[in-house]
């Protein structure tokens, strides 16, 4: 038998969660002291998740990036090949908070959102 300790990340407690793995799968989890932390112990042994965060390009914006977010946790397993997949995406201003960025990132099924408003550059605000 397997023992996995996880630290748990669902609220400020962070408890250390004792799971005990065997050829049948989970055998126990002891530690957590609420059913946020058994899920998230249950989860984190047979698929494991991550929130991916990164940066977007921005075309004609106030900023030269949005930041984005996936809207769930997307298999840990593919969090390298979603990087990879955004280091190429550029998006046109204006981007607001929520606007799609990217549909069924690596065949997730998950999508990519941006998290905060990106205004368009008004270049009459630049002439003489």
């Amino acid at each position: 038998m397997e023992i996995r300790y996880i630290t748990c990340i669902c609220c400020p407690f962070g408890c250390q969660i004792e799971v005990a793995v065997g050829s049948g799968g989970i055998q126990s989890i002891s530690g957590y002291t609420c059913n946020r932390g058994l899920n998230f112990a249950a989860n984190e042994v047979n698929h494991p998740e991550r929130m991916v965060t990164t940066t977007v390009r921005v075309i004609g914006g106030m900023q030269p990036q949005v930041s984005v977010k996936t809207r769930k946790g997307i298999p840990k397993s593919e969090v390298f090949r979603c990087m990879e997949e955004l280091k190429s995406v550029e998006v046109h201003a204006p981007v607001r908070i929520g606007d799609l960025i990217r549909e069924n990132i690596c065949g997730t099924g998950i999508d990519v959102i941006a998290t905060k408003d990106v205004q368009q550059i008004n270049f009459q605000n630049f002439s003489d």
